[in-house]
Formats: C-alpha cells, sequence, structure tokens
C-alpha cells in the first residue's frame, strides 16, 4: 500500500500559466523553498474554482502542495498580493511580465535560489509603488539575476589584467568583466564611460536604492542594449517581453 502524501507549504509567485484539458491548467511558480516549479491545478480554469484566483500570472501566495511524479498538485493557497493591477496598464504589464520571464529563462527546475526569490518579489513590490523610474528598476534586476545565477560581472578590475578600473569604454563577454584602456579590446562590447559608472552603480546598490541614479534616456538606452545582450549570451532563451513592448511603442509613433 501506498502512503500518505506530504502537504508541502511555501511561498511562491505564479510566472507563468497554461490551460490544460477542458478545466485544468499548468502553472510555473518560482517558490522559495523549491525554486521554479511546474503545478497542476485541478479545476482552475473555472471562475467558481477556490483555485482560480491563486493561479493567476502575477500571484503571490502562501501555498499547500504536494508532489506528484511529475509535477506538484495545488490543494489550496492564500493570496499573499495578487498584483493584479499590472493588468490595468500597458507599461506596468509589459515590466511585470519581463520580471518573470527572466526567472523563468534563467532558473532550471527544482533548484532552490532563495535570495533571487527575495529579489524578484522586492523587483514587483517595486514597480507597483512606482517609487522609481521603471527602466532603471529593471536594469538593476537583470544585473542582479546575472549575479545569482552564476553570470555576475565584475566592473572593479580588468578582467584580462585584474588591475583595479575606475571606469572603462569596454566589456569582455567571456569573463563578464570591463578591459582597462591598456588591455586589448576583444570578444566583448564597446559602451560610453558614462554608461560603464552607471552599470557598475547598479551591480553593487542593493535594488531599492538604485532610485539614486540619475541617468538620461541614452545612458538608460545604452545599458538596455549591453544587459540585453550579455543575457542573451548566456541563458538558453533571449527574453522578448520587451522587445514587443518596444515595437509596439515605436509603431505608435509612426502612426
Amino acid at each position: 500500500m501506498g502512503g500518505f502524501l506530504t502537504a508541502l507549504k511555501c511561498k511562491g509567485i505564479v510566472i507563468k500559466t497554461m490551460d490544460y484539458k477542458e478545466n485544468d491548467k499548468i502553472l510555473w511558480i518560482f517558490t522559495d523553498k523549491f525554486g521554479k516549479i511546474s503545478v497542476i491545478a485541478k479545476g482552475a480554469k473555472k471562475s467558481k474554482n477556490r483555485l482560480f484566483n491563486l493561479c493567476l500570472t502575477f500571484c503571490f501566495s502562501e501555498l499547500v502542495l504536494y508532489k506528484g511524479k511529475n509535477m506538484y498538485r495545488i490543494n489550496e493557497g492564500n493570496i499573499i498580493e495578487s498584483f493584479q493591477g499590472f493588468l490595468n496598464d500597458l507599461d506596468m504589464l509589459t515590466y511585470a511580465s519581463y520580471i518573470c520571464e527572466l526567472i523563468d529563462i534563467s532558473m532550471v527546475e527544482n533548484e532552490p535560489n532563495l535570495e533571487l526569490f527575495k529579489l524578484m518579489l522586492t523587483a514587483m513590490y517595486l514597480l507597483k509603488s512606482n517609487a522609481m523610474d521603471s527602466d532603471i528598476l529593471l536594469r538593476a534586476y537583470e544585473t542582479n539575476v546575472l549575479k545569482h545565477t552564476g553570470y555576475g560581472l565584475n566592473l572593479d578590475f580588468c578582467s584580462i589584467c585584474h588591475k583595479k578600473i575606475v571606469s572603462a569604454d569596454y566589456i569582455n563577454l567571456q569573463y563578464y568583466g570591463g578591459v582597462c584602456d591598456e588591455c586589448m579590446k576583444s570578444q566583448g562590447i564597446h559602451l560610453n564611460r558614462d554608461t560603464y559608472s552607471a552599470l557598475k552603480f547598479l551591480n553593487t546598490v542593493p535594488m531599492e536604492k538604485v532610485y539614486r541614479l540619475n541617468a538620461n534616456d541614452k545612458i538608460k538606452n545604452e545599458l538596455q542594449r549591453v544587459l540585453y545582450l550579455i543575457i542573451s549570451n548566456n541563458y538558453a532563451k533571449s527574453p522578448k517581453s520587451l522587445q514587443l513592448f518596444e515595437f509596439i511603442k515605436e509603431s505608435e509613433k509612426n502612426e
């Protein structure tokens, strides 16, 4: 005879959903204890089902799960913050989707990463509060995701000769670091020195304090370009959320 299934308690954020069969849903949830996991929610497509609200994308909840052979099954939960207000604003919806997408492409399943979980949650609450420039918030989030998945940037020392550098205009994409003016610049990307300094700031300051960075549009655009390239080079997939958003904005400008 088989034993009883053990109830597993955790906190988690729904980062992606998919309809399954007639009434069920498959969720991808980033949790504090188990990392990114796939979960089946029976009957969750029905609006009157007790699991319906728990299974909405962005929803942050305390959950009770059971571990099956191939995936977890959600039994019950308590919503802490739904973040459903993001759905009322295209900008916020896109930024929140991107925060979730970065977790999806950077994390394999069943690999706990509590620090990254806390950072994601901080990013979601900061986005909701509208307390800082959203572009700067996302760039800080990107540097932290890279750092906590093994691709952290070394911007204080030359990645070739290891000499301390205050500023630079080149990042080596093989060693994830700056290159001083004396060393050969290859296998990397050029950037403005002011952008390098801004990136260095984002890489060292806690995410809730990056509002102190004063960056013009040129620096913000270059930060986005550089970090997108680094992210695309290191993960199996390139993020799509912001690309689609930029396409929509450009289309509106040209109308």
